[in-house]
């Protein structure tokens, strides 16, 4: 897979990955992962909201 940053972005891929002592490949590795896993959270989060709308809609009327 290649990926193109510009150079601004590279500036600041190379700065962060010097602060977390990581190589390029492995910060752009973290941050593509961290956010499949974002999404994936938020997915099921949104799907139990679904879920669960009646329910919270019953107990508030309690």
């Amino acid at each position: 897979m290649n990926v193109d940053f510009t150079e601004e972005e590279m500036i600041q891929l190379r700065e962060a990955a010097g602060r977390e002592d990581k190589s390029l490949r492995s910060m752009a590795h973290d941050a593509v992962v961290a956010e499949l896993r974002r999404r994936k959270v938020a997915a099921a989060a949104t799907r139990v909201a679904g879920i669960s709308a009646g329910l919270n809609e019953r107990l508030a009327e309690k």
